[in-house]
């Protein structure tokens, strides 16, 4: 199990699992389809997000040692 010994005081992952997806079924109605084409929606959203905010940090890290080498006095 890989959430053994983690006392975190949030609910499992399957218990959290299920309370998303019953979510999602309760916001389409019932509809089951609906439901997961919503999920893998905002799913995809958020990975889409994530990607865009990491490239972000990379585009400024980069620049940070650019900058870094260029302030630095030659001997």
């Amino acid at each position: 199990m890989h959430d053994a010994g983690h006392a975190t005081g949030l609910p499992r992952e399957a218990d959290a699992v299920s309370a998303i997806a019953e979510a999602y079924l309760a916001q389409a109605g019932g509809d089951a389809a609906a439901a997961l084409r919503r999920a893998i929606g905002d799913a995809l959203a958020d990975l889409a997000e994530m990607e865009r905010r990491t490239r972000r940090a990379e585009r400024l890290v980069s620049r940070g040692f650019v900058r870094g080498a260029f302030d630095r006095p030659e001997n």
